[in-house]
């Protein structure tokens, strides 16, 4: 069996083409295209729009389908990221260049994997502040925050835990996003 070619592409080209509403991104160069979302997925990602205003100190709160441009090779499409107002300068009339503050994926059987190692290592080597991986189905949620240059694990969190967001500075109450009666 022949590999199939795979195009390289430069973020520039990436954001010449055309507008949709499918989830693409562009990692390390190669466009990804993301399989249709389970239903928990989509639970959660809409259970974290409705608390994540009540989380955020300031700034404001973007979703997929809406770019983050990293470099000229990675133009992930975060589930869910904040931008601070004190970082409002790296919001561009088409998509965010540069780190947000926090970034939120919500993994998926056809995303977990590069949720767990080219976008975390992305998201490190580019600084964001913190990184909320979510599992839908176990209803937890995993929280990294980048210190000296590294992510460090805050911990695993679920139905009933709450924890200090470094990135947004208060306590973050899990109660909402995955109620104790559905855990």
């Amino acid at each position: 069996m022949v590999d199939a070619v795979r195009e390289r592409m430069t973020a520039a080209e990436f954001f010449e083409l055309p507008e949709t509403y499918k989830a693409a991104e562009l990692i390390n160069g190669e466009i990804i295209m993301s399989p249709g979302v389970v239903t928990a997925h989509l639970r959660v990602h809409r259970t974290l729009i409705y608390c994540m205003p009540s989380w955020i100190p300031d700034g404001e709160i973007f979703f997929a389908p809406y770019d983050v441009m990293l470099d000229e090779d990675n133009v992930p499409q975060p589930d869910l990221f904040w931008v601070s107002a004190a970082r409002k300068n790296i919001i561009k009339g088409t998509h965010v260049e540069g780190a947000p503050d926090l970034i939120i994926e919500i993994a998926s059987p056809g995303t977990v994997r590069r949720d767990r190692r080219e976008k975390f290592d992305l998201y490190e080597k580019y600084g964001v502040h913190e990184y909320w991986l979510v599992d839908p189905v176990a209803a937890f949620i995993e929280v990294y925050y980048h210190e000296n240059g590294k992510f460090q694990r805050l911990g695993v969190f679920g139905a009933g835990d709450s924890f200090d967001s470094k990135a947004l500075g208060k306590m973050v109450t899990l109660n909402d996003v995955f109620p104790q009666d559905e855990a």
